[in-house]
């Protein structure tokens, strides 16, 4: 039986650009004007565009940005909030009343994660939000927060699901702890083949719930 689901923000809830790509703008032009040549033009372009989907530090890892390109950007990205309102994907309002308990786990800036969450109107959602902020120290990274989540709420693997997009991210975490994931096909995201289930709308969410409690029941 499923007690609880553990949902990633964004590409999950919400299109990480809803509000608008001018959003990492300056971010992206600090990072362009530390380059010095390190990339080329494409290959920056490519890592920008990874950076609506992924945090900074890992994009500037896999990019091969020198030492001066992530500082540039962090040091914008750190300021960077959304002050509009945000309404998510369509799908958003079917993890309303699902019969478990719900934590939020998103990775990122501190304050900019948190006022999405705050554009999103999503708090009393949740039974608990956490923010794997990548500017804070002593970061406990996604799975040191899901194996928190398990320990706090005395929680089996095989009793929670994790649910996002990330192959990478939230899916590997869950896998290397034992928890099932489910990845959500989100236009423009790559399938995860390490994902345990794939799903095209939080709206399958409840069925499948009822195919865990079946299961249980056997």
């Amino acid at each position: 039986m499923i007690k609880a689901i553990i949902f990633d923000l964004d590409n999950c809830l919400a299109a990480a650009d809803e509000t608008g790509r001018q959003l990492l703008a300056p971010t992206f032009d600090a990072i362009r004007r530390a380059n010095h040549g390190t990339l080329t033009e494409e290959a920056l372009e490519r890592a920008f565009e990874a950076c609506w989907g992924h945090s900074l530090d890992s994009v500037a890892r896999k990019y091969g940005f020198s030492d001066e390109m992530p500082a540039a950007g962090w040091a914008e990205n750190a300021r960077a909030e959304v002050k509009v309102p945000m309404r998510g994907y369509p799908d958003i309002g079917a993890i309303r009343g699902l019969p478990a308990k719900l934590f939020l786990v998103t990775s990122g800036f501190r304050r900019l994660q948190e006022s999405k969450v705050r554009a999103l109107a999503v708090k009393s959602l949740f039974e608990r939000i956490y923010i794997d902020a990548i500017d804070e120290p002593d970061r406990k990274g996604k799975q040191g927060i899901f194996a928190e989540i398990l320990r706090a709420n005395g929680l089996d693997p095989g009793e929670v699901l994790v649910v996002g997009d990330d192959a990478d991210s939230e899916i590997a975490a869950g896998n290397r702890l034992g928890i099932p994931t489910m990845q959500i096909r989100r236009a423009g995201i790559p399938r995860a083949a390490n994902a345990t289930r794939h799903i095209e709308s939080l709206t399958e969410l409840t069925g499948i719930l009822r195919e865990y409690q079946a299961g249980s029941e056997d």
